[in-house]
């Protein structure tokens, strides 16, 4: 089961927490949609519980404009992102740390990852196995960030 911030209300909602408009999204540049595939960290902030920044080193993965990043319900920028889906995320070319990438924007859905198929996914691309090898994160709720641009920098 998918939860997901696409009914009426909750887009509402969030349109005037990010003071955004319904619709509004950015688009990563084909100059800089290599550093989609590569494998390098992405560094996700979002806000902390009396407003903070917050930032995590993510793996990181996109499909249909979106970034996607996993997460366990027990951490940090889960629960942040629950009270505020706002975040932003930095992303360094691993072959040229002076090329970058900024994605602004907010997450849009959070889908369930019971059998753990986008961690798995993650882990070929990162680790070259077959299955996410550590045993405590694992066995977490795993859960797909689902995170659509609003403000793109590509530098």
């Amino acid at each position: 089961m998918t939860e997901s911030r696409e009914t009426a209300n909750d887009i509402d909602s969030i349109n005037r927490l990010t003071q955004s408009r319904e619709g509004r999204s950015a688009e990563i540049p084909d100059s800089h949609t290599d550093l989609l595939d590569k494998v390098g960290f992405a560094h996700l902030s979002s806000l902390g519980p009396r407003g903070e920044p917050h930032s995590h080193p993510v793996w990181y993965d996109a499909a249909g404009g979106q970034l996607l990043v996993s997460t366990g319900t027990d951490r940090q920028k889960y629960r942040n992102i629950q009270r505020d889906p706002r975040v932003s995320v930095s992303i360094l070319d691993p072959d040229n740390p002076y090329r970058y990438l900024e994605v602004r924007g907010r997450v849009v859905t959070i889908e369930p990852d019971p059998d753990k198929a986008f961690l798995d996914r993650l882990a070929r691309k990162y680790l070259n196995q077959d299955t996410y090898p550590y045993e405590e994160r694992r066995s977490a709720d795993r859960v797909i960030l689902h995170i659509q641009p609003d403000h793109v920098v590509a530098g």
